[in-house]
């Protein structure tokens, strides 16, 4: 079981059509983050879809301290990896899923 971490949507116009810069996915929970921003005033925080394995994957904020505290069930971190379809594909797919199709 994935920890919760917090991915607040955001009603600005951040632009989710580009490609993800950064996929990060737990190896032992199902949980996977494909992020495209980092805001430029609070580095912390980072954009793009988040999904923590539970059917509901979210497009929004994630704190990138509070992910690094995350750990699955064998207590592995999260692992990084590349995506290669753009952020409104993965939102569009992940909908329709309810999970992150990657």
């Amino acid at each position: 079981m994935v920890p919760e971490t917090s991915c607040s949507y955001t009603q600005d116009k951040t632009d989710f059509d580009s490609a993800p810069v950064l996929k990060l996915f737990t190896p032992d929970a199902g949980a996977t983050w494909l992020l495209s921003a980092i805001d430029r005033e609070e580095h912390d925080h980072a954009f793009g879809l988040c999904d923590q394995g539970l059917g509901f994957p979210e497009l929004g904020w994630v704190s990138l301290q509070e992910l690094s505290t995350v750990r699955g069930r064998l207590r592995l971190p999260i692992e990084r990896d590349r995506a290669e379809k753009r952020l409104n594909a993965h939102v569009r797919d992940a909908r329709h899923a309810g999970r992150i199709v990657a």
